[in-house]
């Protein structure tokens, strides 16, 4: 099956891999017509790097992409997100692009729910490099803050850095992998290639969330 005219929905957090798989899919020629993004039941945040849904519709706006938010909590988040890739496949969507890389059970249950909604599962990345993606990410010229560190893993001093080749340089020194696969921190991409523009944002407050420390960025 080839991508090229495919229209598609990414499943969207935000941050620098979803983007990253998106602009791939884009150059494979994939026709991106969707961005699909979770958030917690009340709608406030994004369910996996708590962002703002104003934020996340800046990006959209930048993107020039319709955005669909879903609401759900970890109970019902399968049931949830299936449905929407009903919607979209019914609305003409063929293809879900994801930015996951190399963890099977990820890649698993996106294979899964895809077939569910009869839509075909696309991941660019998959299998790559960490730090080569990374590092691709930066030189394609795309844009990102650190927003959320889970210091368990990682320190509390990348929070609110700019994602550049600097920091993934000193992160790949310190033995943090710049992708964050395990969710050591999440970021969020604020200008690029894919972008008409870039974010006007500010600085808000840090949360303390557990072990985590949340940096919230606001409409300027």
């Amino acid at each position: 099956m080839t991508l090229a005219g495919e229209p598609a929905l990414a499943s969207w957090s935000g941050g620098k891999d979803s983007c990253l798989a998106l602009w791939r899919a884009v150059r494979l020629g994939v026709k991106p017509v969707l961005l699909l993004t979770m958030c917690h039941e009340s709608g406030e945040r994004s369910r996996s790097h708590g962002v703002r849904p104003e934020v996340l519709a800046m990006q959209a706006a930048a993107l020039g992409l319709p955005q669909r938010l879903g609401r759900a909590s970890w109970g019902d988040y399968r049931e949830v997100f299936v449905e929407a890739l009903r919607r979209a496949a019914d609305d003409g969507v063929r293809l879900a692009v994801f930015g996951d890389i190399d963890l099977d059970a990820h890649r698993e249950w996106e294979e899964q729910v895809c077939a569910e909604a009869g839509l075909r599962a696309v991941l660019p990345l998959w299998q790559q490099q960490r730090a080569d993606l990374a590092r691709e990410f930066v030189a394609a010229g795309f844009v990102a803050r650190i927003v959320m560190v889970n210091t368990a893993l990682a320190d509390e001093k990348w929070l609110g850095r700019v994602f550049d080749a600097a920091l993934i340089e000193e992160m790949l020194a310190e033995g943090v992998d710049p992708c964050g696969e395990a969710g050591e921190f999440h970021a969020l991409v604020v200008d690029g290639p894919l972008f008409n523009r870039p974010l006007a944002l500010r600085d808000g407050e840090v949360a303390k969330l557990g072990e985590y420390r949340a940096l919230d960025l606001l409409p300027a």
